[in-house]
């Protein structure tokens, strides 16, 4: 006797269908996950190489600039100095009442104070003033100090035919007259020190009023020097 389509029930999958479909559904959701993470990229050794040598490199400077504020803490170079120890006044006289001639001679003392440092002077230009009015200039050739040394320089002063307001020309006639005759000189250079890598270079400008007797045989009275720093 056959049995029945209930006794039958209904027909059961096989394992290994069931076994496929979940392993290709654990598949699909490992690769969604794998596809929603960012993927680590390894840093390439060039990269790491030219970071090591920015280091390195940044190391050695900042080694070069603290040795460098050492030694120069350590030298303290000091500003030179000008000076006019002696001065003759050999001419004066007008050509007419405004217009000036003169010789006049100073010996320029520059002097390097510093122990360790040498110094050069450049750009050296010497100007009279009388009254405030630019009567001669002179300019000085570059040279160069060892530490602790004086240089003594002759500069030969000239005037020729140059104009003074009349009252101005009074002022200077009456000096004269007086045996008492008042000048300022100014003189203007750049210095530069060499202390191992550093190279410093400034302006100074130094101020003499000066005091000389009439000529032809002026000499120097008194003088007060004033040295002055610019970048």
């Amino acid at each position: 006797m056959l049995p029945s389509v209930d006794e039958l029930g209904t027909p059961k999958q096989p394992r290994n269908q069931q076994s496929l479909r979940s392993e290709s559904s654990n598949s699909l959701a490992s690769t969604r996950a794998i596809l929603g993470q960012p993927r680590l990229q390894r840093t390439k050794p060039i990269i790491w190489c030219a970071a090591i040598l920015c280091l390195i490199f940044s190391l050695v400077l900042i080694f070069f600039g603290i040795a460098i504020l050492i030694l120069y803490l350590a030298m303290k170079p000091r500003n030179p100095t000008f000076d006019i120890p002696n001065a003759s006044l050999n001419v004066v006289y007008f050509d007419s009442p405004q217009y000036l001639n003169g010789e006049f001679t100073l010996l320029a003392n520059f002097s390097n104070p510093n122990r360790r440092i040498g110094v050069r002077f450049e750009s050296l230009n010497i100007e009279l003033f009388y009254s405030d009015r630019l009567v001669s200039s002179q300019r000085v050739k570059p040279f160069t100090q060892r530490p602790r040394e004086n240089s003594l320089q002759s500069v030969n002063l000239i005037s020729s035919l140059v104009f003074l307001p009349q009252d101005v020309g009074v002022k200077l006639q009456r000096q004269v007259e007086n045996n008492r005759i008042n000048y300022n000189a100014r003189g203007t250079f750049k210095v530069r020190f060499n202390i191992g890598l550093i190279h410093l270079s400034y302006w100074l400008h130094t101020i003499c009023q000066i005091e000389m007797t009439s000529p032809p045989t002026g000499i120097l009275l008194a003088r007060q020097c004033i040295t002055s720093r610019s970048s």
